[in-house]
C-alpha cells in the first residue's frame, strides 16, 4: 500500500446507532484505534419539515420525532469517556445561534477534551428548522459567514467588538481561548460553490454530501485554486462517509484526496462494538502495518 493510503483517518458517526450505546461505542473506538466519532445535529425538527440534504430525496430524511440532543453537551461527555479519539459534529447549524453561544459551547469542548474538537458546520437545508426560530432561510449564507467571522474573532483575539448585518455588540473579552490555536477545527460541511469558499478560506477541511467519489478531485481543485487565492499554504481535509472492507479498498479514496472517511461496519447498533473490532483488525492495523 501507498503511503498516502496508509495516513488514511477512520472515523465513526453515531448517528447510526442507538443514543443509549454512543458512550460504550466511542469508548470501543477510542480503544480500537479509529481516529474521530461523530454526532448528528438539529436544533429542532418542524412537524410539517419538507424537503432532504440529499439531490433526488422528496423528504427529510429523519422524521420530526427522531430523538435529538444537544451536540456539545453529548462531546462533553463523551470527552469524559475518552482519551485520544477526535470529537466531531456533523454538522452543526451555526447560523441558528448566535455567536456567543457557539463560541462558548465549542471552547467548553474543546478545553475540557484537551484540543480534540473537529467542529463540522454547515448552511443547513432544513427552511422550517430556520423558520420556527424566526430567522430567514434565504439569507442564512451571509449570516453563516458572519457567525464564522466572530467565533473565529473571540477564540483568537484578546477584545472584539463587532458591528454587522446580523449582530452588533461593543467590546467584549473572551476566555478561555480554545486548546486549538485559533479555534476548534473548522469541518465545512456542503457542496455548493460557498461551502467550497469556505473550506478553502476558513476550514480546516470540507465535509460534502452530495459529491460521488469521483467528483471530488475537481471539487478539490477548485476549493485548491481559491485556498491558493487568498495565501493558504496548509492542506484541506475531505472527510466523506465510505464503504472500506479491506485494506485496498482506501486507495481510491486516497487518490481522490480523501484524507478521512467515515464507515459503518455494523448492520445494528448492537453489533457496532464487534464491527469495530473485526475493522481494526482487518483494515487499521494492516494499512498501519500491524
Amino acid at each position: 500500500m501507498s503511503d498516502t493510503t496508509v495516513q488514511m483517518a477512520f472515523g465513526v458517526h453515531l448517528g447510526s446507532v442507538n443514543p443509549r450505546l454512543w458512550a460504550d461505542v466511542a469508548e470501543a473506538a477510542d480503544r480500537y484505534g479509529f481516529e474521530s466519532v461523530w454526532v448528528p445535529e438539529h436544533l429542532v425538527i418542524p412537524l410539517a419539515a419538507s424537503g432532504s440534504p440529499h439531490h433526488g430525496s422528496e423528504h427529510p430524511p429523519i422524521p420530526a420525532t427522531v430523538p435529538v440532543y444537544d451536540a456539545f453537551g453529548v462531546l462533553c461527555f463523551l470527552a469524559a469517556r475518552t482519551e485520544r479519539i477526535r470529537l466531531g459534529i456533523n454538522v452543526y447549524n451555526i447560523g441558528l445561534r448566535h455567536p456567543f453561544v457557539t463560541a462558548r459551547a465549542a471552547t467548553t469542548v474543546d478545553v475540557l477534551s484537551g484540543g480534540r474538537l473537529e467542529l463540522g458546520i454547515g448552511a443547513s437545508w432544513l427552511r422550517a428548522e430556520w423558520e420556527a426560530v424566526g430567522l430567514d432561510f434565504d439569507r442564512r449564507g451571509p449570516r453563516v459567514d458572519e457567525a464564522i467571522e466572530v467565533c473565529r474573532r473571540l477564540w483568537s483575539e484578546p477584545e472584539v467588538e463587532h458591528h454587522g448585518e446580523f449582530f452588533d455588540f461593543a467590546p467584549v473579552a473572551f476566555e478561555p481561548k480554545p486548546v486549538q490555536s485559533g479555534g476548534p477545527a473548522l469541518q465545512i460541511g456542503g457542496d455548493g460553490e460557498a461551502a467550497l469558499r469556505r473550506a478553502a478560506t476558513v476550514g480546516t477541511g470540507w465535509m460534502p454530501m452530495n459529491h460521488s467519489l469521483e467528483q471530488i478531485p475537481a471539487a478539490l481543485d477548485r476549493i485548491r485554486a481559491r485556498a491558493a487565492q487568498v495565501g493558504r499554504t496548509a492542506p484541506v481535509e475531505v472527510t466523506i462517509h465510505g464503504d472500506v472492507g479491506r485494506p485496498e479498498d482506501v486507495e481510491a479514496y486516497a487518490a481522490a484526496g480523501v484524507t478521512r472517511v467515515l464507515v459503518r461496519p455494523w448492520s445494528r447498533s448492537s453489533e457496532a462494538i464487534d464491527g469495530m473490532a473485526r475493522f481494526a483488525a482487518e483494515v487499521i492495523e494492516p494499512l498501519r502495518g500491524g
